[in-house]
């Protein structure tokens, strides 16, 4: 047996044969937010404590849906890129991982803080809360983009798992 007998003859063409492919881009778009707010998100400001996140983010106490937003960081702990992951109901939120790492590896993040309303205004976490929070971190340890922080707002108030020894 011969390769001739299992294939045939080989064919030569003289045409240019063509390969396609589907690429994928990222395609950043710059939010642009107009409320009569001094300090919004200055460019190159370092985010160092949890409350500093919070009080920026308690805009979200507005929304009557929870939102889920990751903050991208850099090395430096700068916002890079702000994601809204997932807008749920009233009370919850779908998050997949997938969606929070793959913008994330897009904006070439070195951290992420995590940040979400409870338009309840109690910032208690929940048993999800809880859980998806350990599977964002176990996730993020293995792509080598921790996870510094999951901030929870409330009305007025606001609670950081890392300052609770729950991260």
């Amino acid at each position: 047996m011969t390769i001739e007998t299992l294939f045939g003859k080989e064919e030569t063409s003289s045409k240019p044969r063509s390969i396609k492919f589907k690429q994928i881009k990222a395609v950043f778009e710059t939010l642009t937010v107009r409320e009569d707010i001094e300090v919004y998100l200055k460019t190159g400001t370092r985010y160092t404590s949890p409350s500093q996140v919070s009080d920026t983010f308690q805009f979200l106490m507005k929304e009557t849906k929870e939102m889920f937003i990751t903050l991208h960081l850099d090395g430096k702990n700068r916002i890079i890129c702000m994601d809204v992951v997932s807008i749920g109901s009233l009370n919850q939120s779908i998050v997949h991982m997938r969606s929070v790492f793959m913008t994330a590896c897009l904006s070439s993040a070195a951290a992420i803080i995590c940040v979400h309303n409870h338009p309840s205004g109690d910032p208690t976490p929940s048993s999800e809360d809880i859980a998806i929070t350990k599977r964002l971190s176990e996730a993020g340890e293995l792509m080598g983009i921790r996870l510094l922080d999951h901030i929870i707002v409330g009305d007025g108030t606001y609670l950081s798992f890392t300052e609770r020894g729950l991260l």
